[in-house]
């Protein structure tokens, strides 16, 4: 028996862009890690599929508006390409209460929107 641990996010790029132009480093550093922006700062798409990946995470460890640290969730490509989920602190505290030793996470974007997909199974 399996319990699986799912969270999904979608948001539209433009908010990420306009985040960006209004706050500029104080946003980009409160939501990315510096691995994230050495590799996705002016990828605009990049970052707000990272952002809906963020959430993805919070969801499937159902930490939803609990005060956790955007900077504590860090996804970053393989070098074949695939996203891949680092977790740090309470982030990481949380998942292994959970039982959770990976995260699957897969990313997309189309012009205007960017989805995230989180996928965990815990075995029981």
């Amino acid at each position: 028996m399996s319990r699986t641990h799912i969270g999904i996010d979608i948001i539209e790029i433009s908010r990420i862009r306009s985040a960006v132009e209004r706050w500029g480093d104080k946003f980009l550093n409160r939501i990315y890690t510096v691995p994230e922006l050495e590799r996705y700062r002016g990828k605009t798409e990049s970052l707000a599929a990272r952002f809906a990946g963020k959430e993805a995470v919070m969801k499937a460890l159902n930490l939803t508006g609990l005060g956790v640290s955007w900077r504590e969730i860090e996804i970053l490509s393989t070098s074949g390409g695939k996203p891949a989920i680092r977790l740090y602190g309470h982030m990481l505290e949380r998942a292994n209460s959970l039982g959770l030793g990976t995260l699957e996470i897969t990313l997309s974007h189309s012009r205007e929107n960017a989805i995230a997909l989180v996928f965990g199974v815990k075995e029981v």
